[in-house]
């Protein structure tokens, strides 16, 4: 049995939607599960529309070398059996110090990893983890335990009301050295009925080069590739007529907000928090949208504002 989204739901959503386009109200909402926090602020440029900006100069190219004929796949799913999951803490969650194998990019200060922590399956084993009394964001890469004690490949944190980026050639949990909860599809927006910030997405090889807001590279010296941090929109002359609701309001952020290129991966692979709402049947129609629907975002001008 699938599930799409309840009346309840889509009424949140329109709120939402008109909320959005008064002025001075782009902010995401707050999540319900950190209801004093922000997921950075509203000027912050994951949460800043793109729908406007130009087309950058190379967009077709950079297209052609992740996957022209390829279509989106939605790297999340229904029940919990994959995406990245993320862990709400708070000050009592016990700090642990983590051993790592890039300390010098990481960040070692102590991380609040329940005793039980969600982790992502697979090779990556991401642990996201929101302190929603601080509103501060802890993530790790590769994370296990070894005798006892948590090791992990790389680690970073952000003070989610700080538009403050790592240090320049700095990775995170992520290649791209950007924080991944902020760029995560999450059910709590979906039903809502918006979501208000630019996604998460992979590609196959990149290039030895990043533009903002990235600060590590994780490629080759092939000028045809793209660098980290490039935003990705869906074009506006693609119908959005004949979707599920769940993936309307997808590829209506993709049109709005776009997609930052974070990692190495599959081609188009768009991240998630796995959840019980997703309706798998309904998301599956995001694999219609190929590398020609999409084009890139020219944000040379685009920085995280006060």
């Amino acid at each position: 049995m699938t599930r799409g989204l309840r009346p309840w739901h889509l009424v949140a959503g329109l709120a939402v939607v008109l909320a959005a386009a008064l002025p001075g109200a782009s902010q995401p909402p707050a999540p319900t599960w950190a209801p004093g926090c922000t997921l950075f602020p509203a000027g912050n440029v994951w949460n800043q529309p793109v729908r406007d900006l130009p087309v950058r100069a190379d967009s077709d190219r950079l297209i052609a070398a992740i996957g022209l004929d390829t279509g989106l796949h939605p790297d999340f799913s229904d029940a919990g059996r994959y995406g990245i999951p993320y862990n709400v803490v708070t000050t009592r969650t016990k700090r642990v110090r983590v051993r790592f194998d890039y300390a010098s990019e990481s960040d070692r200060v102590g991380y609040p990893i329940p005793a039980r922590p969600r982790i992502e399956r697979g090779s990556d084993r991401h642990i996201l983890m929101v302190d929603r009394d601080r509103c501060r964001l802890y993530e790790l890469f590769d994370a296990r335990k070894r005798a006892g004690r948590w090791v992990a490949g790389s680690g970073a944190t952000w003070d989610l009301r700080s538009n403050r980026l790592r240090p320049g050639g700095w990775t995170s949990a992520d290649a791209a050295g950007l924080p991944i909860l902020p760029g995560l599809a999450r059910y709590d927006e979906v039903a809502r009925g918006a979501i208000l910030h630019a996604l998460r997405f992979t590609a196959p090889r990149t290039r030895n080069t990043y533009v903002y807001p990235a600060r590590h590279q994780a490629g080759s010296a092939d000028p045809s590739l793209p660098p980290m941090g490039i935003r990705v929109r869906l074009k506006a002359s693609v119908p959005l007529g004949g979707f599920g609701p769940q993936a309307r309001i997808v590829l209506t952020a993709l049109r709005d907000y776009g997609m930052i290129l974070a990692d190495n991966g599959s081609p188009w692979y768009i991240t998630g928090a796995p959840s019980p709402g997703w309706d798998d049947d309904d998301l599956a129609g995001l694999r219609r949208i190929t590398g020609s629907d999409l084009e890139v975002v020219d944000t040379s001008r685009v920085r995280s504002r006060p």
